[in-house]
């Protein structure tokens, strides 16, 4: 009977998981750990208003910003913290004149770990804590020195904290590395943590997607443009922009690329701007686009573009050469087995 009873637990405890959907609270959350990673004090301004205002405590955003900093550095977080006090000090609720704050909470009081007075108990935890969030016991013997501090002090003293939850804290963490380039082995890393810290896989892959679509992991000062009206002649989403003099922006979310297509009767030029890309002509090895790369495809040869598949990526497009009766040819899919034989 008690077998039962705890497989039923576990199986309500497992749909409760699967349903999960992110709340605008944990919207608030993301947003402003992508921005303070970043370092885009900016647009944090207004992310932090709109985290306050969907029920972000300024304890729980005080608790992701000096979280973070072991993952982004002391600047950004002392920045990330200066903007918070900045938005609480021009709030009339809190002494300031501007719009805000009526209904923003100071949340939980802070109450100082036992751990950090216990360097034993504080290790202790960050092992436990390390365990769980890596689905197994984790030693980086090649260097002790970092294998200590993400054991006694990131997961230890830092964790020990009680102003956001374990999952919190992975959502705050995915959010952070999301916006931060170079960092795709950590990034896949917590994103398996998120879920081994009590997230659904799917919310932490909403995440990531609403990230994306709310532009803040598109690394570009060029615009991203609406939904692209070609759609349909894509795997994922891309968007487009009229950038002007018959250029145009395309932008690719991570795995998003075009069909296999061929220009008849004009030359296309590909620009790369931002993020990673891959271009490839039908019979020949991809080649990989970084910002800086430029590609002249040749008119009636077979090839498709787009994005590799943990990086946004946006090219600049516009033809030349084009003569009477141009027109483009759009074929077949790019297979999943050809896009993921690419490195």
């Amino acid at each position: 009977m008690k077998k039962i009873v705890l497989s039923l637990i576990a199986i309500m405890t497992m749909a409760t998981i699967s349903a999960q959907t992110l709340t605008e609270r944990q919207k608030g959350l993301a947003a402003c750990a992508c921005l303070m990673a970043q370092g885009d004090m900016e647009r944090l301004e207004p992310a932090v208003r709109m985290a306050l205002d969907n029920g972000v405590t300024i304890n729980e955003l005080k608790e992701a910003f000096s979280q973070l900093y072991a993952y982004t550095g002391f600047p950004r977080s002392l920045n990330a913290l200066g903007v918070l006090r900045k938005v609480l000090e021009s709030s009339p609720s809190f002494g300031g004149s501007k719009e805000g704050g009526a209904n923003w909470q100071e949340g939980k009081p802070w109450t100082r770990p036992a751990e950090w007075d216990d360097a034993k108990k504080a290790y202790e935890l960050g092992t436990k804590n390390q365990t769980l969030l890596s689905g197994s016991p984790f030693d980086y013997e090649f260097c002790p020195q970092d294998d200590y501090y993400l054991k006694s002090h990131l997961f230890g003293d830092i964790f020990a904290g009680d102003q956001l939850s374990a999952a919190e804290r992975e959502i705050v963490t995915v959010a952070a590395l999301s916006g931060l380039e170079g960092v795709a082995p950590q990034l896949a890393a917590h994103k398996q943590g998120a879920v081994n810290m009590g997230n659904s896989q799917q919310l932490v892959e909403e995440l990531c997607r609403w990230l994306g679509d709310e532009g803040y992991t598109l690394h570009s000062k060029w615009p991203k443009g609406e939904p692209n009206p070609y759609g349909k002649y894509f795997t994922g989403r891309s968007y487009l922009a009229d950038v002007g003099g018959g250029v145009m922006n395309v932008t690719f979310e991570p795995g998003c690329r075009n069909n296999w297509h061929v220009h008849h009767k004009q030359v296309q030029v590909l620009i790369c701007v931002a993020g990673r890309g891959w271009y490839q002509e039908w019979g020949k090895e991809a080649v990989e686009m970084t910002p800086g790369t430029v590609i002249a495809v040749p008119a009636e040869v077979k090839h498709w573009h787009g994005a590799q598949k943990d990086s946004w990526f946006q090219h600049l497009t516009y033809h030349r050469d084009v003569q009477e009766g141009a027109s483009n040819e759009w074929m077949e899919e790019v297979t999943e087995e050809v896009y993921n034989k690419l490195r």
